[in-house]
């Protein structure tokens, strides 16, 4: 048999195992303002920390700011080069935590937002048991995009995925890209509607 034909064979399957990392489900709730005529998936935008998140964390947040560049561009919206229609405010809090409590070990980065949609309640159940023995960590991603010509908030979002402290969930660049791909599934979404993006 001859080992520089079959190398290629035995690599298929490594290359395709590593284009596949299972990162478990995110659950997303949204708001929006389509009953009211917004219009989403065009003009220009820029992407920056929400609130007190621009004073620090910039390294820890960037995956999460490139992440959210990507599917802005992905869903119709072009880079702004001076000025920009829209603002997409990003923040992110990772929650380490062992088994069922709830209590914090450590906070990566932090940040809120609250518009509309903060009322009406997107609080997300999921069940913790099955990470009971070990440490976990919550990734929460929130994203308000902001009409620059009225200071308007048309769209918000939030995505939250709990994992293993040692699974892929846990690595920021990995996160990133599932929490931002999973809030803008479908975008702009159903407002108000909560989902599981598998």
């Amino acid at each position: 048999m001859n080992l520089f034909r079959t190398l290629p064979l035995i690599l298929i399957p490594l290359s395709l195992s590593a284009c596949a990392i299972p990162t478990g489900p995110v659950e997303v709730t949204r708001f929006n303002r389509v009953a009211e005529g917004v219009v989403y998936g065009s003009g220009s935008f820029s992407v920056t920390p929400a609130g007190d998140m621009r004073a620090g964390d910039g390294l820890t947040l960037s995956p999460y700011l490139a992440a959210i560049e990507r599917e802005m561009n992905r869903v119709g919206y072009s880079e702004a080069l001076v000025g920009s229609d829209v603002v997409a405010e990003v923040s992110v809090q990772r929650v380490e935590f062992r088994g069922n409590d709830r209590n914090p070990v450590s906070v990566g980065v932090g940040g809120s937002t609250g518009s509309y949609g903060s009322g009406v309640g997107v609080g997300v159940g999921v069940n913790l048991n099955a990470l009971a023995d070990q440490r976990g960590v919550e990734t929460t991603l929130r994203v308000r995009i902001v009409r620059s010509a009225d200071n308007l908030i048309i769209w918000e979002g939030k995505a939250v995925q709990r994992g293993a402290a040692n699974s892929p969930s846990a690595q920021p660049g990995i996160a990133a890209s599932k929490l931002a791909e999973a809030l803008f599934k479908e975008f702009p979404g159903i407002s108000g509607e909560a989902i599981t993006v598998p």
